[in-house]
């Protein structure tokens, strides 16, 4: 991105989060009351006066103790400190300096990169300059009373930070293409998010659950930008818990909102679920483009007729998405993983295409010449008077008719394949708004020079 980077850092449940999303000025990283929820590395753009920068998001460190996650998530701050220019070294001060504390002090200090320390939860300024006061015994200089929930005390904060940030003059303005990861529990996306990074930017584990922000990763490709979201595995509603996992799911299904292009990973060796079905119905609910990644493939065993049948079985299980692209890749051996960055570039293009009115207007008139719309038991039929793009992202094609209700189903589909066959929008799902509209409103010229179909 261009952007130079702040680490937040700090022990589990000191406020690292809600400081990140006071920060960026938005509730983007899940703040809840149980250590161990930031797990990866979160990046958020955020500014102060006039630097920009991004606010990374870590888990919370514990050293001494390498059960579970812990060692990955030390693994992942050292990272997220190795690439920053600054770092915010966060400590709770309604409980004073713990021991906790002290091991990651002392671990910041043989870093290279400047520290500052934010003692969280000063929510009074007088008692919070006492709570502060007990930090200078951890060498890392001036302590800093705020309160990320309030805001108190973030000014100066900010004011000694931007010292520390380089600014930026110039940021080549390229358009980013948001691309969401999205699948069930351990089908690979965060190993796929890493394929792509080159590097171990989430954390990967056999154990379901393990994400559980939106992760947003910036990398860059022939000059071209995409913002990576890697995101919490999505089980079935039933199986889940209010709580943590809740919130995960939830962020995962505004991940597909404010995406261009949708990654929908399959396991290869499970197939298509009934969930992955639920999950193409909400992408295209959403009318996001995507792509249909089947990962693991390198897991399959294979004979001449292997991709044959399982296209074969994509395509009766995800016939609604047949307009999607899809491709066989292994995360872990890194085969065909940038193929999938040449689909998005297609995809998205498609997703934002618009087409002219009388190029629509061509292909209705010779989708109605090869098919005559439907005709009623009493003889009337229906006609379609003409057609024009509305709206892109998805693309949106309003045809106006004489009645929406004379056109069923199967004439609907025809004319949307109509569309797809000569006009591609592959990649995308499309939207037919049928709109009624009198003959005689047509005759009147309330709708200027429509073109009958």
């Amino acid at each position: 991105m261009g952007l130079p980077i702040v680490a937040i850092i700090g022990r589990p449940n000191v406020g690292k989060s809600t400081l990140v999303n006071r920060l960026a000025g938005e509730q983007t990283a899940i703040v809840h009351d149980e250590p161990g929820v930031t797990r990866d590395r979160t990046y958020l753009p955020a500014f102060w006066n006039d630097r920009e920068y991004l606010v990374v998001d870590t888990g919370g460190l514990v050293f001494n103790d390498d059960t579970e996650f812990l060692p990955l998530i030390r693994q992942q701050a050292l990272a997220a400190l190795n690439e920053a220019s600054a770092a915010i070294f966060v400590v709770n001060g309604q409980t004073g300096p713990t021991s906790a504390d002290e091991e990651i002090a002392e671990w910041l200090r043989q870093q290279p990169v400047p520290v500052l320390l934010a003692v969280n939860k000063c929510e009074s300024p007088e008692q919070g300059l006492i709570q502060a006061a007990e930090f200078w015994e951890l060498g890392l200089g001036e302590p800093y009373p705020i309160s990320a929930i309030h805001g108190n005390g973030t000014g100066d904060l900010l004011d000694e930070l931007i010292k520390h940030i380089p600014s930026v003059t110039e940021i080549p303005e390229t358009k980013e293409i948001k691309v969401a990861i999205i699948g069930r529990p351990n089908v690979g996306k965060s190993s796929l998010l890493n394929a792509f990074v080159g590097e171990q930017r989430a954390i990967v584990s056999p154990i379901s659950g393990t994400t559980r922000d939106a992760i947003d990763t910036f990398i860059e490709r022939d000059g071209q930008q995409y913002r990576l979201i890697d995101t919490a595995g999505i089980r079935k509603k039933k199986n889940i818990d209010y709580g943590t996992e809740f919130f995960s799911i939830n962020r995962a299904f505004k991940a597909i909102r404010r995406a261009d292009v949708v990654l929908l990973v399959l396991d290869a060796l499970d197939g298509v679920t009934e969930q992955d079905q639920k999950l193409a119905g909400r992408i295209i609910e959403e009318g996001r483009a995507c792509i249909v990644v089947v990962n693991k493939w390198d897991a399959v065993e294979k004979d001449s007729h292997t991709i044959y049948d399982y296209e074969k079985s994509l395509q009766e299980r995800l016939h609604f998405t047949d307009w999607a692209s899809t491709i066989f890749v292994s995360a872990l051996t890194g085969q065909r993983v940038e193929k999938i960055l040449e689909l998005v570039v297609q995809a998205a293009a498609e997703h934002k295409r618009r087409v002219t009115t009388s190029v629509i207007n061509e292909v209705l008139e010779e989708a109605v010449r090869w098919h005559s719309p439907p005709t009623s038991r009493g003889g009337r039929q229906g006609r379609i008077y003409y057609g024009t793009q509305v709206s892109s992202q998805p693309p949106t094609i309003a045809l106006f008719v004489n009645d929406a209700k004379r056109f069923n189903d199967n004439y609907r589909r025809y004319i949307e394949r109509q569309f797809r066959q000569q006009l591609g929008f592959k990649g995308t799902p499309i939207r037919l708004l049928w709109r009624s509209k009198k003959v005689r409103d047509m005759e009147s010229g309330n709708v200027n020079r429509a073109t009958r179909v």
